[in-house]
């Protein structure tokens, strides 16, 4: 019966079907093109099967004019994201990661919302030596980017330190097995012989991906309450750790969330995943491995934006998907445990964890590690990996975790972060410690407007209202990103803007504080004295006139001030 419902919509292929279907399993010129010294850039078809080698070729838009009025092409540049399960580096990794941005980038870290490392401004002549470095240092960024599972993420709770590591340990086994089993990475990038007619050769299949992989990214994350600080509902597949008598027992599973939409087009929106059912650990890889077929049959692979799996699952039924699960796996999963999540933000400060061990959370404001004229972050930092022994933790609001760390090893790492001026933030209002921005301009291609670049001097004029108004101490999420593709989650900002074009941003209001509610757009198009003003009339309100312990975003509803979003099929009514 299940099998006659589903369908996948008509249409014909979309170009980046056809490009995929020819290239011998991602492989496609890459190989020739990267030598190829005429250009710093690469066809836009190569482009596309370089985002599943995990990067993307960009360029530099503040020069952009500049050089067509000098006749030449634009400023070429590669981003390359790594893929780090669980956000988690040793020192020794993160030194690398600090030489190669030197070395071979523009000289910063972009610690993303994904939980991993990202770098900017890398010359394509300059590419395969960085991936090879990376990979000496025991990291890849293979899938880091297009139309497989990507970075799987977990929550980096540092209070929770036994229950982090197992989930650590299942994020990380999630993400190996996942990964695509191409050869095309190792022999592009590491120089691994691609010998015809061996069995090895003969056997390159996707088993689980088939030739033609994903209609689009695939994102996967495990939370563990009460925090919900990696977002799990915006996953498209999200695990929430079910914990009894401080063990794990197993896992809700929730499917069908994403953030990315298109502006004007209602057709496309952002998304909730939503809860179908319990699974033990043991259980997991299979249930994301069936969860990822069902979307490999049964996404669109006509339209592009409407090829994510919270699409599949709205048009086909939450109820049919679960069904097509079950009959993948052939047994049924449980009825969902009781679960709470009461913040989606980071702890900040030192907290003491299990076996006499000390985190550190410091606050990075934007996720950027660089040296500033008055504030030698990237410096401090490294000078602190080369004494800690324990590991870094990058976490989902683009903030830093010096996990692990001994009772001897603490004196010094608190001498570094004095010397250096390293924050935790306490300083800043909470405000300015819930905000996210994702990269924007000048390097990313789809961007409208400023994003990482803009928010803190917004936020700096939004604090003279908070101050004013007695709510220095009251954490409200504030996010923004450059374009609708929703890379900060801006749909789940209780303050969000998304960049509509130089200067402009949609401001939406109303989102859930723990992460369980989309928002509402409440003013189209608006710069920077209009969201002042509105800002000036709602924060005295909710200063006065909120309840015991309500969060901003319940407060905007309950005052009428915006609509409620009640799922993302509505999001724009």
């Amino acid at each position: 019966m299940v099998k006659q419902i589903l369908a996948r919509p008509d249409g014909p292929p979309s170009d980046v079907e056809d490009i995929k279907e020819r290239s011998d399993y991602l492989r496609g010129t890459l190989k020739e093109v990267m030598l190829d010294r005429i250009s710093a850039g690469i066809p836009d078809d190569d482009n596309r099967l370089m985002k599943h080698h995990g990067s993307y070729l960009q360029d530099d838009r503040d020069v952009r004019n500049e050089r067509q009025k000098q006749k030449l092409e634009p400023a070429y540049q590669f981003m390359l994201r790594v893929r780090m399960p669980g956000g988690v580096s040793t020192p020794s990794q993160w030194l690398v990661m600090d030489d190669l941005a030197d070395k071979y980038g523009n000289g910063t870290l972009k610690l993303t919302t994904r939980e991993t490392f990202q770098m900017h401004g890398i010359l394509k002549w300059n590419m395969k030596n960085t991936i090879q470095e990376i990979n000496g240092a025991l990291l890849d960024t293979i899938a880091a980017c297009g139309d497989v599972n990507r970075n799987v993420m977990c929550t980096s709770n540092p209070y929770q330190s036994e229950i982090h590591a197992e989930v650590y340990e299942w994020s990380k086994k999630l993400s190996d097995d996942l990964l695509p089993r191409t050869r095309a990475y190792h022999e592009i990038w590491l120089d691994e012989e691609k010998v015809a007619g061996t069995p090895d050769v003969e056997e390159e299949v996707e088993p689980m991906y088939g030739p033609l992989y994903l209609p689009r990214k695939f994102k996967i994350g495990i939370a563990v309450p009460p925090s919900n600080d990696i977002d799990v509902f915006s996953q498209d597949l999200g695990f929430i750790a079910v914990i009894e008598d401080d063990k794990l027992v197993g896992f809700n599973v929730a499917i069908g969330g994403g953030m990315g939409m298109s502006h004007g087009d209602t057709s496309t929106y952002p998304q909730l995943a939503k809860v179908i059912g319990f699974c033990q650990p043991d259980k997991l890889y299979e249930v994301a491995e069936k969860v990822i077929t069902i979307q490999r049959d049964y996404g669109n692979r006509s339209a592009r934006k409407n090829a994510r799996f919270k699409y599949t699952v709205d048009r086909l039924g939450l109820n049919t998907v679960k069904e097509e699960l079950e009959n993948r796996l052939g047994w049924t999963l449980g009825e969902a445990k009781a679960y709470q999540f009461d913040h989606n933000g980071d702890r900040y400060g030192w907290v003491k964890g299990v076996k006499g061990k000390w985190h550190l959370t410091l606050f990075i404001e934007g996720g950027r590690i660089a040296d500033f004229d008055d504030y030698k972050l990237k410096t401090g930092l490294r000078e602190i990996a080369k004494i800690h022994t324990g590991d870094f933790r990058l976490t989902s609001n683009q903030n830093l975790i010096i996990g692990d760390v001994s009772t001897q090893k603490k004196k010094k790492i608190i001498e570094l972060v004095e010397k250096y001026g390293l924050t935790d933030g306490q300083q800043y209002s909470a405000l300015r410690r819930s905000s996210m921005a994702c990269v924007a301009l000048p390097t990313c291609g789809l961007a409208m407007a400023e994003a990482e670049r803009y928010l803190p001097t917004l936020v700096d004029k939004i604090d003279e209202i908070i101050e004013a108004n007695g709510l220095h101490n009251e954490e409200i999420t504030i996010r923004m990103t450059g374009c609708p593709n929703g890379c900060a989650r801006h749909a789940l900002g209780e303050i969000g803007f998304i960049g509509k074009a130089p200067g402009k941003y949609n401001m939406y209001l109303g989102a859930a504080f723990d992460g369980s509610r989309l928002s509402k757009m409440y003013r189209e198009n608006i710069g920077e004295e209009e969201i002042l003003n509105e800002l000036q009339q709602i924060l005295p309100r909710y200063a006065k006139e909120r309840e015991d312990g309500e969060h901003f975003g319940d407060f905007v509803i309950r005052a009428g001030i915006i609509k409620a979003t009640t799922d993302g099929t509505n999001f724009h009514e």
